[in-house]
């Protein structure tokens, strides 16, 4: 079985592409943290590539920005390419199927509560309340 789950903030802006067919894709950078190794070692993370597909792409490189917390749920990928200089390069990255945005908005602009996944409840941080059918996805 081949999944995984992550929680951490984005290191980079979202990259928002299109393929020759129109598909969208969005890149991100997960910067995720380590659990301590032992005493006098700071905290550590890690920052793992993740691409998103379609139209949850959009919507993440659409609604989110460096720093913000996210959890990403799919699967590990590892492909390979030859570089121009004839060596072949291989690329290890997680293709998101889900994506859950963890914290507010910043700049009190309201924004999904925890979780992400309730629409309707956006009242208590200040949101406007949307209909599901403008969602994106």
């Amino acid at each position: 079985m081949n999944k995984v789950f992550l929680i951490g903030r984005l290191s980079k802006e979202p990259e928002l592409r299109y393929t020759q067919s129109g598909k969208a894709v969005c890149s991100i950078s997960l910067a995720v943290d380590r659990r301590h190794q032992g005493e006098g070692q700071g905290p550590s993370a890690d920052f793992i590539p993740c691409i998103v597909w379609g139209n949850l792409g959009e919507a993440v490189a659409n609604n989110l920005s460096k720093g913000r917390k996210i959890s990403v749920e799919g699967r590990l990928q590892v492909r390979s390419y030859n570089a121009q200089d004839g060596t072949k390069r291989y690329i290890t990255e997680v293709v998101g199927s889900e994506v859950e945005f963890l914290d507010s908005r910043p700049n009190g602009g309201g924004g999904a509560p925890a979780g992400g996944n309730s629409q309707n409840d956006l009242g208590s941080f200040g949101g406007t309340p949307v209909n599901d059918d403008d969602i994106p996805f």
